[in-house]
């Protein structure tokens, strides 16, 4: 046999364990999907008022308000739900990047899990090192025309 023709071969049969390696890697593509279907991340407010579920994707799939949410200024309250919906959205993408990293990191060289924490950080105004659904938001400071405001030791409003 000629080299050139030992020369094709090799390269076919390289070829061949290329193919092998990429089916054995997609062969985990369902399971991968089936996880992350199952995702599911919940977080609630400080306060307990707040619980947010989110799914796959960072879908919202639920969102419970308890009894003394009623009672908390409209404004506060509205702020409360988005922290929380964004802490609870923030955890289910992460988890899905360490399926995905799972799954694929090691055969692409990347690291989704830390690109998703680097962009959460850059978005929340947060630092990478800590996942944004950990940290909590500063807590907001009613403004002095809140109904509920009292710094100025006066129930009074000022109009």
């Amino acid at each position: 046999m000629s080299a050139h023709m030992e020369q094709l071969i090799a390269q076919f049969e390289s070829f061949q364990a290329k193919a092998r390696q990429a089916e054995a890697r997609f062969a985990g593509v369902g399971d991968m999907q089936e996880q992350i279907a199952r995702i599911e991340t919940t977080v609630r407010s400080p306060d307990g008022n707040v619980t947010v579920v989110a799914g796959a994707g960072g879908t919202v799939t639920d969102l419970r308000l308890a009894a003394g949410a009623m009672h908390i200024e409209a404004g506060r309250l509205s702020a409360i739900i988005m922290d929380t919906l964004r802490q609870a959205v923030a955890g289910a993408v992460r988890q899905q990047a360490g399926i995905v990293d799972d799954a694929f990191g090691d055969a692409f060289g990347v690291n989704t899990t830390e690109q998703v924490r680097q962009a959460q950080a850059e978005a929340m105004g947060t630092t990478a090192e800590e996942p944004a659904s950990e940290q909590q938001a500063p807590r907001r400071r009613p403004a002095a025309q809140d109904d509920d405001y009292f710094d100025q030791n006066s129930f009074l409003r000022r109009d």
